[in-house]
């Protein structure tokens, strides 16, 4: 299969595509070989457009114009999101690489090209754009039906997914925010002269993302997945569910994350069944990116940034997991295996991870994995907590399908669905127990700090946990979910090439409040 993808891939945004909204955007008219007669004309030739997008979704180099190291991205952004919440340490800063994003050092940076705002915004609306004008064929593209409904659903799964995580960067949290300003809202081709669009609501930009996950999930029942790394069925069923937990949306995050994992036909594995978390073939895995040696990021990419074995960034700067929460395992639980409490290089206390390594150093290889069912189970876990009464039984169930095989002698018999203010609040509820698991099961695959948002609490960082001095955030407002810490700045290029867009009215906080 890996040997195939290197041609399947050859296509990397070879329709020269651009952003919607950057200073570059607007630049690049759609041309003959797109139209109807050329790559989108037909379902079979919309496959090299298509796959374009999902081979940057793990390359390094092409969304900013330096930083790139740190810059590969999905995974490097859940890493960024990981890094800014409490339970992912940086021991220390090392090359440089995510230590900004940890301290929340990079929001004054925005009028800069080789930063958070410009990579994120800049990736995202990549993709956004790419998808309109998959999205623009859906009448006139031929081919079966069930081939064109692959196509163009993946188009809409990716527009969904590219705005839902713009929402979550650029904007406070959903629920209590909707009135808020988000992000632009694009849903046709763009090109030169086009004109830019204003900012608009979270409730604007979530109603458009629910419309497009649907439509995606429409159009996908019923066909076949080619490759790991499209957006099928059961992982568009998977975004769903991710989208209906931050909009508190319980009965739909429950019914997709269900509906997800029938769909997908991947099992919960014991831990030592996915070691390395390296396999995008592993019977666990949803989505993710087979990485082969001509694909291979080298030092910019996040087994290079994981694996201190491997020396270079995962040596100088370690990435470890918070003591307190590494204690609520028993010593029963597999998952212990991920971390090591006694490796020497462990400064300030936080324990070493093990949990992802490189499958081949030599040859920098490791598969990205970026959903795993796993995940729809505790999501299907908590959605049952929430909605209460009879399914707090069905959120044990779901949570056990995961804990079975990751410790033996793990019960739960909890109830209730309170939250400490802070994360390290304890209630012992039902629900914060969901959630510890989570935090432990997904270490470094899904970005904490979006969770931390979405749940509205509040954290603080400290030495007890193994933080570096440099990192505890002391004098910043982390304590506050309603602060602008983690709201993102949009990059000064969108002002420059917006009309609609007003650096002194649209920008959000570059401190910590508005």
């Amino acid at each position: 299969m890996k040997a195939i993808l290197k041609y399947m891939f050859v296509g990397l945004l070879s329709c020269g595509m651009l952003t919607a909204c950057t200073e570059a955007s607007l630049e690049t008219a759609p041309t003959d070989s797109m139209s109807g007669t050329g790559l989108l004309g037909n379902a079979t030739a919309a496959l090299v457009p298509l796959n374009g997008i999902y081979r940057s979704m793990y390359s390094a180099g092409w969304s900013t114009s330096g930083n790139t190291h740190q810059c590969f991205g999905i995974s490097a952004y859940n890493l960024m999101a990981d890094v800014m919440g409490e339970d992912l340490i940086m021991n220390d800063m090392g090359s440089g690489w995510f230590w900004y994003d940890c301290v929340y050092n990079v929001k004054p940076r925005y009028t800069a090209k080789t930063w958070r705002s410009y990579d994120l915004w800049n990736a995202y609306y990549t993709w956004v754009s790419n998808a309109n004008y998959i999205i623009s064929a859906e009448e006139t593209m031929t081919g079966e039906k069930a081939e064109v409904n692959y196509v163009i659903g993946q188009a809409y799964a990716i527009r969904a997914y590219s705005y839902f995580m713009l929402a979550q960067t650029f904007a406070r949290t959903y629920k209590g925010h909707e009135t808020d300003p988000c992000c632009p809202l694009y849903t046709e081709p763009t090109v030169a002269g086009t004109q830019g669009q204003p900012r608009a609501t979270v409730q604007a930009v979530y109603d458009q993302i629910t419309s497009d996950i649907n439509k995606a999930v429409e159009l996908l029942e019923g066909t076949s997945r080619k490759h790991i790394s499209h957006i099928g069925y059961a992982v568009a069923l998977g975004i769903k569910a991710r989208i209906a937990l931050v909009m508190e949306d319980w009965a739909a995050a429950k019914a997709a994350a269900h509906a997800a994992i029938t769909a997908s036909g991947c099992t919960v594995l014991p831990v030592a069944s996915f070691a390395g978390v390296n396999d995008a073939d592993a019977k666990n895995v949803m989505w993710g990116a087979e990485v082969i040696a001509d694909q291979s990021g080298m030092y910019a990419g996040f087994f290079t940034h994981m694996d201190a074995d491997a020396g270079k960034y995962g040596a100088s700067a370690l990435k470890q997991i918070n003591k307190q929460l590494y204690a609520k395992m028993n010593a029963t639980d597999a998952r212990t295996a991920w971390w090591d409490p006694a490796n020497k290089e462990n400064k300030n206390g936080g324990y070493q991870q093990e949990k992802f390594k490189f499958a081949d150093i030599q040859t920098w290889l490791g598969d990205y994995i970026w959903m795993r069912v796993e995940e729809m189970y505790l999501t299907a876990a908590e959605a049952e907590c929430r909605l209460g009464g009879a399914e707090e039984a069905n959120a044990i169930t779901d949570l056990m399908a995961v804990m079975s095989q990751r410790d033996p002698q793990y019960k739960c018999t909890k109830t209730g669905t309170a939250m400490g203010t802070l994360t390290s609040d304890e209630t012992g509820s039902l629900l914060e127990e969901i959630i510890t698991q989570r935090r432990i099961e997904l270490w470094g695959e899904f970005g904490r700090i979006y969770d931390i948002r979405r749940l509205k609490q509040g954290f603080r960082r400290t030495t007890a946990m193994g933080w570096p001095t440099d990192a505890l955030l002391g004098n910043r407002p982390t304590n506050d979910p309603e602060c602008y810490m983690w709201v993102l700045t949009i990059p000064q290029s969108e002002f420059d090439g917006n009309i609609n867009m007003d650096g002194a009215t649209d920008q959000n906080p570059v401190n910590d409040y508005k």
